[in-house]
């Protein structure tokens, strides 16, 4: 942004200074300073033969990059002896050569020297302001920059959206995040066809002020836009999740899978979230296998979790079980070997069933050790492994909460052995 306010000042102020040589013409009719009469006053917007022929070869120099020269040439003139008209234009030389050398302070002293001089007329004094606001953006001095800013747009004549855009950015970079934000809406809303960095801004600030409803479109226009952007996808997708529009949030997701722009794990993992919430758990489990496959997910716990419970979801137990015995490897606790033993109770799997639910009582860690006891006694007991089990729901009797349960086995057993 700042490197295009630099470029625009440049800009402006070499076609300013080069009309100097449209009134070059006019100089005969002028006459120099020698050939006037003590008390006839020179035009107003005349400027000396001799001054003339300095700003133009000051101006080929600036022209050319050639800034020692350009300041040689104007230092040849005595500005207390120019007019009001020739002070003006020869500040705002001295004005170009700063910003092109970023001397920021000096190019704002000229500036004002240029406004002060009497020389401009009411346009060119309003050009100059914006300019000055300008340079404080440049120098990132936002609360000087706003101030410079307002105060212009109170008199200006048709101020365009980046003007609106500016101020934005400077409130943005104050955090006076109300102060920016309808001046981020007035430089889009004015634009036909908006810079991409001014809907960035205006989204970021509805964003943060969690305004997700009025962000939507704004979003949406970005995606529009730049189709091949991932992060606008995915904000979209983000926007609609907060809003509590899953169905649209999955479909956002699928959309930027599906043209290639997801290259991040926890994107694969945000569209099997998606998946999830909107009942498609095999779905889910598909995507993120893939995405292992295919080394796009570097596996951890929370993978191996996340993928098992695709897989318990979609009832495909077989295709848990594998992968509930990584995540219990992984884990620093035995609730996922719990998990396990239930998927292996669930397919009647009562051998592997008990081995797990016992490497998760040695793991310890368990949100529930009396159920794990229970379910182990469960196993064992299907296993006409009677008097093992009964040790474990004697343990699990011990709990409030499975009490019930493991008394009713307990006397099952009893009955099976007397």
């Amino acid at each position: 942004m700042f490197m295009k306010i630099k470029t625009l000042l440049q800009g402006t102020l070499v076609l300013t200074l080069s009309s100097i040589l449209m009134v070059q013409g006019a100089l005969a009719q002028g006459g120099s300073r020698a050939d006037r009469k003590d008390d006839e006053a020179p035009p107003t917007n005349q400027i000396d033969q001799r001054t003339g022929e300095i700003l133009t070869e000051a101006i080929e120099f600036l022209n050319n990059d050639q800034n020692a020269q350009a300041r040689a040439k104007l230092g040849e003139l005595t500005l207390d002896r120019l007019s009001p008209y020739e002070r003006s234009r020869v500040e705002q030389m001295f004005f170009s050569l700063d910003v092109q050398e970023e001397n920021y302070p000096g190019a704002r002293q000229h500036m004002e020297a240029a406004i002060n001089s009497g020389g401009l007329n009411d346009q060119e004094i309003s050009q100059g302001r914006y300019q000055l606001a300008q340079l404080y953006m440049q120098e990132e001095k936002w609360a000087e920059g706003a101030k410079a800013l307002e105060d212009w747009l109170k008199t200006a004549a048709s101020p365009n959206g980046g003007v609106y855009y500016l101020l934005a950015a400077a409130y943005y970079n104050l955090d006076n995040f109300d102060a920016a934000l309808p001046h981020a809406r007035k430089a889009v809303e004015m634009t036909e066809t908006p810079q991409e960095g001014w809907l960035q801004m205006l989204s970021a600030l509805l964003l943060q002020k969690e305004q997700y409803k009025d962000a939507l479109p704004v979003i949406q226009r970005q995606v529009n836009m730049f189709p091949t952007k991932k992060v606008y996808w995915t904000q979209l997708s983000s926007v609609h999740a907060q809003l509590e529009d899953m169905s649209s949030a999955l479909v956002i997701m699928q959309m930027a899978y599906h043209a290639g722009l997801l290259s991040e794990g926890s994107e694969y993992q945000r569209l099997a979230d998606f998946m999830m919430v909107n009942d498609m758990p095999y779905s889910a489990g598909e995507l993120i296998t893939k995405a292992i496959d295919e080394k796009k997910i570097e596996p951890d716990l929370k993978t191996w979790e996340s993928l098992s419970n695709s897989w318990i979801a979609a009832r495909e137990f077989r295709k848990a079980v594998p992968i509930l015995a990584r995540a219990g490897q992984l884990s620093g606790n035995g609730n996922d070997f719990l998990r396990l033993g239930e998927v292996n109770i669930q397919m009647s799997e009562w051998g592997p069933a008990a081995e797990a639910l016992e490497e998760a009582l040695n793991k310890g860690g368990l949100r529930d050790a009396a159920y794990a006891q229970l379910m182990l006694g469960i196993s064992l007991y299907n296993q006409d492994k009677l008097r093992e089990a009964k040790t474990w729901f004697e343990r699990a009797a011990n709990s409030q909460s499975q009490s019930k349960t493991a008394r009713g086995y307990i006397q099952l057993i009893d009955s099976k052995l007397n």
